[in-house]
């Protein structure tokens, strides 16, 4: 990617020409594989171990059938939670193998169900050495906490994971800002660290059984060392050798700006158009906190773009970024790439500042993006980003650009009101005559893609040849 200045305007950066694409070799799918079993195996483990340590007792005494059950839960419980935070230690084949929505996904779904057994294992391990002294519930929970090594800390620990899972539910994470939510969910790590004397002190299983103390001590160092070197080590690394700043900050559209950077030996970051970084600009107060922004370029050797919509504190903070402002990375993440081509013409699908991951898509795609079509859903024409870019692609590389226009649609409709009137797939084959000869992409809100998806299908697009990602958190 080269840069001009465009005369009359001063500051403004402009594309010129296709960027230096930078190859990424493609990790093949049994990655994915490999990493489910993995996960599967490492459950089957836990059990199995159990049972050779005499997990099944008598189950005649007392108590002895909950405390017996709470055992189980309790070292499954640890299991998916040490998992949980694998999946999201940012591991660099199995984010690009699995893409982060998935792995979001995934993350939260382990999460919960972590989460209820640990439950079950603090209600079963409690009641049954109540039934065993006997005690009553509240009694023999209080003197668990207070008397037993590690159980104050573990009581403490299972706090901070109720709060982290209260604050996960989808109605309470619409309330908060991304930048609130990443902060206490940061307790997570500290809530799993805290439970870890208890185990050693008093699980049967470290203190009864050798295999078991190396089994549970290796994943608790595999875990410990990836979060270290892929969430801490790597980034600082990347950060230091590649020397991120800020050269130009350019206004698109009202409240959009796009940002260009420079640094030294970017053609070393194995970066592709479509992917994303967690961005934290050094310019003040605020700058701890990370956020997520995609490429709206392809990159080259020695620039990067990102373009920002002002939705919040940290997205409204990058408008005022001055020339030479420092910048620290983590990344890049994200799966929505060229990597995933197989070769068809493609059909982009932006809705708003969707548009960004599009545009840099183009840059990846090859020249005149092998036919490509773009269909870009905005309100207003002032809303449109990139307009004269993609104009000078049409013109250039034949890539055919269609301005979704209009008011706010129908309840469930994906096209401007004047397109859905009707059936969406009908609309879509009329405007994209050859859609079910297409490979898709898409990129825009989560409802928005959703209904995209579904008349893709209807039109005759298969499943495995519609490509969209969503950032979860």
């Amino acid at each position: 990617m080269s840069v001009t200045t465009t005369s009359g305007v001063t500051g403004r950066v402009r594309l010129a020409g296709p960027p230096h694409r930078i190859p990424a070799p493609r990790p093949p799918r049994r990655w994915r594989d490999l990493a489910g079993s993995a996960a599967i195996l490492s459950v089957l483990a836990v059990v199995a171990l159990w049972l050779a340590d005499g997990g099944v007792r008598d189950l005649q005494g007392a108590g002895e059938p909950a405390t017996t059950l709470g055992r189980l839960t309790g070292l499954v419980a640890s299991d998916l939670l040490l998992l949980q935070v694998l999946l999201m230690a940012r591991i660099p084949w199995v984010e690009r193998a699995y893409g982060q929505d998935l792995l979001a996904r995934r993350h939260r779904v382990l999460g919960f169900v972590s989460f209820w057994l640990m439950v079950a294992h603090v209600v079963l391990t409690t009641a049954g050495y109540a039934q065993s002294e006997p005690a009553s519930v509240p009694g023999e929970a209080w003197s668990l906490v207070v008397t037993y090594p590690g159980m104050l800390l573990a009581a403490a620990g299972t706090v901070l994971l109720v709060l982290v899972v209260v604050l996960s539910v989808r109605a309470a994470r619409r309330r908060q800002r991304y930048e609130t939510w990443h902060l206490l969910h940061l307790y997570a790590y500290l809530g799993v660290g805290l439970a870890l004397p208890h185990q050693i002190w008093t699980g049967a299983d470290f203190t009864a059984s050798p295999v078991a103390r190396l089994y549970w001590w290796g994943l608790y160092a595999a875990t410990l060392a990836a979060v270290l070197a892929f969430r801490v080590a790597l980034p600082l690394w990347r950060s230091a050798y590649h020397r991120l700043r800020v050269d130009t900050v350019v206004a698109e559209a009202p409240g959009v700006v796009s940002v260009y950077l420079r640094g030294h030996r970017l053609d070393r970051l194995p970066v592709r158009a479509g992917q994303f970084f967690l961005w934290r600009f050094l310019d003040g107060p605020g700058w701890s906190r990370a956020n997520p922004y995609t490429l709206s370029a392809g990159p080259s050797r020695d620039l990067l773009r990102i373009t920002v919509k002002e939705l919040g504190d940290g997205s409204g903070r990058v408008r005022h970024l001055r020339p030479g402002t420092r910048v620290l990375v983590e990344g890049p993440y994200g799966a929505l790439t060229a990597e995933r081509s197989t070769g068809r013409r493609p059909l982009l699908v932006a809705a708003g500042v969707g548009i960004t991951t599009m545009r840099a898509l183009l840059d990846d795609l090859g020249p005149a993006g092998n036919g490509a079509t773009l269909l870009y859903r905005i309100r207003t024409h002032t809303e449109a980003v990139f307009r004269a870019e993609l104009d000078d692609l049409a013109r250039r590389y034949g890539v055919r650009v269609v301005y979704l226009e209009g008011s706010r649609p129908r309840h469930g409709s994906w096209l401007p009101a004047r397109y859905s009137r009707g059936d969406d797939a009908a609309a879509l084959r009329w405007l994209v005559p050859d859609v079910a000869e297409r490979e898709a992409y898409l990129c825009g809100p989560p409802p928005w893609m959703a209904a995209v998806r579904t008349s893709l299908r209807e039109a005759g697009v298969p499943d495995d040849l519609i490509h969209a990602e969503e950032f979860a958190w």
